[in-house]
């Protein structure tokens, strides 16, 4: 069905990639996307190395099909984690907050594909140079860690400066932002805010639920004044962070203001004084199903929204 050059780098059946979520993307929840024809991503983010070994190990006896680990490149442990990657031939490598440059022909030896999250057409530009096999273009609608351009206006720029493939991020959820992504020049999509209410995501209900009920503008940027701007939804939390970074508080002070706050909502489903780190599609997403059924249900979407599309020229 998908014509994809995605589809056959990775190995997968559908364009699709679940996104990395630290504390969200756990070993149940990549394993059921790549079962479903996807490919499911464990979310590293700070885990140490043997916590990190672990989720792939139980991955590995949860599906034979292809899946990758998300690292951020920030992380204290990275060195030790890539270790970890390389040891158990991760198939695909995703990354954020940095330059996987020095990785890449470690990675490449093993035969994993190294796929970096970009926010901008010149680091996408640097990244094609260093080897990488393809990029996710991620707007500034993505929750969590966000850059100041919107999908739409990121992802064609993106498309027409590179040559390797480009998949689109943030604000896609249902059929139509597939087919809106595919417009635009992307070869595949990244989805993470429609995934996490899924029956398979192990984080805790009450974060779950906090998404069901979100409305489109129920989300809110913090640590713009601190270079690393975070959306999530907004809660007591939030106006506190925001009220005291209007007030010109510290980057520091921030800083501790949000340590450990996204474990806090994720495991302990403090939704009030933690972080929901959650996109703005979030308004649509009213219900947790399986992951088979949120992938079968966007698969099955997408020959209706394209038919649509093509009545427009057909008059």
């Amino acid at each position: 069905m998908f014509n994809s050059k995605l589809c056959q780098l990775l190995n997968i059946k559908y364009p699709i990639l679940q996104g990395g979520m630290a504390w969200v993307a756990t070993a149940e929840l990549a394993a059921a996307v790549s079962n479903a024809g996807g490919l499911g991503v464990i979310g590293a983010g700070h885990m140490p190395p043997d916590a990190l070994r672990a989720e792939i190990v139980k991955a590995k006896s949860l599906t034979s099909k292809p899946f990758g680990v998300n690292i951020m490149l920030m992380s204290p442990f990275v060195k030790e984690v890539m270790n970890v990657v390389l040891e158990e031939r991760v198939p695909v490598i995703t990354t954020g907050a940095g330059n996987p440059g020095e990785y890449i022909p470690a990675l490449k030896e093993i035969g994993s594909k190294v796929i970096p999250v970009v926010a901008s057409v010149a680091l996408a530009k640097r990244l094609e140079r260093t080897g990488v096999d393809a990029v996710i273009a991620e707007g500034m609608e993505s929750g969590g860690h966000i850059g100041e351009v919107t999908t739409m206006a990121l992802v064609p720029q993106i498309v027409d400066a590179i040559q390797i493939p480009v998949i689109a991020a943030g604000g896609i959820g249902d059929a139509r932002g597939v087919v809106a992504a595919l417009a635009l020049g992307a070869q595949g999509v990244q989805i993470g805010t429609r995934f996490v209410v899924s029956t398979e995501c192990t984080a805790h209900e009450n974060y779950k639920q906090a998404v069901v009920k979100a409305k489109e503008r129920s989300t809110v940027v913090t640590g713009v004044s601190t270079g690393h701007p975070v959306r999530v939804i907004s809660n007591k939390l939030t106006r506190e962070y925001l009220e005291l970074e209007r007030g010109g508080a510290l980057p520091e002070e921030l800083e501790n203001l949000g340590a450990g706050k996204l474990r806090a909502a994720v495991r302990d489903g403090d939704v009030e004084r933690g972080s929901v780190m959650i996109g703005q599609i979030a308004g649509m997403v009213r219900e947790v199903k399986p992951v088979a059924a949120i992938i079968d249900e966007i698969v099955s979407e997408i020959p209706k929204v394209v038919a649509a599309v093509q009545a427009f020229t057909q008059a």
